[in-house]
């Protein structure tokens, strides 16, 4: 069962507007870096599922969290069918991101009141996943999909969308500063933040140097919006 209520994984997202999302086979650097990004500011943490020990890593990490009595809020991403995020629902998971939009994904979610972030690439999919029940949308690829001018062009004429870029969204104040200034509600952030070489040297204080300084630009731009 999730530690969460849907109303705290979202209050979390929206008043935090990142969340950092990555996957790494070995638990103990999944650990470390699960730390690292809490001792950065962050309130929220994606598993992607992605590799063959995706689950029995997030099962590990989600047991590790609570044991540390961490206050940090373990969703998992990259999923594409119902069978897959009931069984994550089932241990524990906090909130569900895909790359696509499944209306049973939604459905599944929304019966165990589990926040679902669909990925959409046009404005069609984002109003059918607010009828699924999308409090937040996912823009993916974000970079591909138009960059912050698609998020300001939605928000126009639907000034109620909640809109969370994913892929292209880069560990500078320039990037940051676009994206909300623009109106994203949220950002989702991966290997800018957990870089390769970072993780191979084992080097988790960049990890949590940059998910600090993120957050610093993310308020700033608030701030000036």
């Amino acid at each position: 069962m999730a530690n969460y209520t849907r109303l705290e994984v979202y209050e979390a997202m929206l008043t935090s507007s990142l969340v950092p999302l990555f996957y790494h086979p070995d638990v103990e650097t999944a650990k470390e870096v699960v730390k690292a990004c809490y001792q950065g500011g962050a309130k929220l943490m994606e598993i992607t599922n992605r590799g063959d020990m995706a689950f029995p890593v997030f099962t590990q990490l989600n047991a590790f969290i609570k044991e540390a009595k961490l206050p940090l809020i373990l969703g998992v991403g990259s999923i594409i069918d119902a069978p897959t995020a009931a069984l994550y629902i089932n241990h524990g998971v906090n909130f569900v991101v895909s790359p696509t939009l499944n209306p049973d994904v939604a459905r599944l979610c929304n019966r165990r009141k589990i926040p679902y972030i669909p990925g959409i690439g046009s404005v069609t999919e984002i109003s059918d996943a607010e009828e699924l029940g999308a409090e937040i949308v996912k823009i993916f690829p974000g970079n591909s999909v138009g960059g912050p001018e698609f998020v300001k062009a939605v928000l126009g004429p639907m000034p109620w969308t909640r809109l969370m870029p994913t892929g292209g969204v880069e560990a500078t104040q320039e990037s940051i500063h676009s994206w909300i200034k623009a109106g994203a509600c949220c950002l989702g952030m991966g290997s800018n933040i957990t870089r390769k070489e970072w993780l191979a040297n084992k080097d988790f204080q960049s990890i949590e140097n940059t998910v600090r300084q993120v957050l610093e630009w993310i308020k700033s731009a608030r701030e000036k919006k």
